[in-house]
């Protein structure tokens, strides 16, 4: 039997879930970073998420019949499937060389640039418009997202280091993951917006763990052992994303890719109660001005719902 039908407001709590998830994920990913190394932290993402994305897709088919269980086995599915794990896992990377070069909260803000550059590539590849309401709340949320990327004034500029440039070039990729997993989504059909998040979790996953471990295997074996060794951190990594991945997919089989990373800017709110509270970093005047635009986005696009 099928899984009831969502209310089509339930999108907004998965999202709120999903942004708690990953901001614990990326907590927990930039304290491996100084242990293991970028690309091994990287990894730890997909690969110990695995077994957690395995159990989810099995309770999710007891609940499905036969003939809606199986993803469609369509070219156009795999290719939106492997584009968005492939920029996914560029962008994760990304994200977390930018949180190395500034702090941990202005890391994950770099990487949001991607709310509005979701919704060009929507519009562009998937045909998706936004509402007004969903480009307003768009455009406040990014301006917010620029104030929260602006230095100190004792740096020389916005653009002092790399952490801008790696920041954009993660929210670029992570728009591209958005508009990849949204087209798969698409192809999919009409089975329960579950079933779908849940086989585009296991699949992508399971691409990214394959393309991230031969590389790693090749170029730094030293780095799978590491993996190893840090296995209790590593499997709460992966356990977050895991779960964190499941509703960003499951949303987006619901809403268009640009209303869900829209919503999604509420993992800033999350990351600055982390930056505070964990690692005990200070937020300017700026910094401060700019949560409350996030914040302000934020509630534009959930006031529609």
């Amino acid at each position: 039997m099928e899984l009831p039908a969502l209310a089509v407001w339930a999108w907004i709590p998965i999202v709120v879930w999903a942004a708690l998830a990953q901001t614990v994920r990326n907590a927990t990913q930039r304290t491996l970073v100084t242990e293991i190394g970028t690309l091994a932290a990287t990894l730890v993402r997909f690969l110990y998420g695995l077994p957690f994305a395995i159990v989810w897709l099995a309770l999710i088919c007891q609940r499905s019949t036969m003939a809606t269980a199986l993803p469609p086995a369509s070219l156009a599915y795999g290719a939106w499937l492997f584009l968005g794990a492939a920029a996914q896992l560029a962008a994760t990377a990304l994200l977390l060389l930018a949180m190395k070069q500034r702090n941990f909260i202005v890391g994950v803000t770099f990487s949001k640039t991607e709310v509005l550059q979701v919704g060009v590539l929507a519009a562009i590849m998937l045909g998706e418009l936004p509402s007004l309401a969903s480009a307003i709340a768009m455009a406040i949320g990014t301006f917010g997202v620029v104030l929260l990327s602006l230095p100190p004034k004792k740096e020389a500029g916005i653009w002092n280091g790399n952490a801008a440039w790696l920041g954009l070039g993660s929210g670029a990729c992570f728009a591209l993951s958005s508009v990849g997993y949204r087209g798969a989504a698409l192809e999919f059909g009409a089975a329960s917006a579950w079933l779908i998040g849940a086989w585009a979790v296991l699949l992508a996953q399971l691409a990214q763990s394959v393309l991230l471990g031969a590389w790693l295997a090749w170029r730094q074996p030293g780095s799978l052992a590491a993996i190893a060794r840090a296995w209790k951190l590593s499997a709460l990594a992966g356990m977050m994303g895991a779960l964190a991945s499941i509703g960003w997919l499951t949303a987006m089989a619901l809403r268009p890719a640009a209303e869900v990373r829209t919503l999604g800017l509420l993992e800033v709110l999350f990351s600055y109660l982390v930056s505070r509270r964990l690692f005990k970093e200070q937020l300017s005047r700026n910094e401060r001005a700019g949560l409350l635009l996030v914040g302000a986005g934020v509630l534009v696009v959930g006031a529609q719902w």
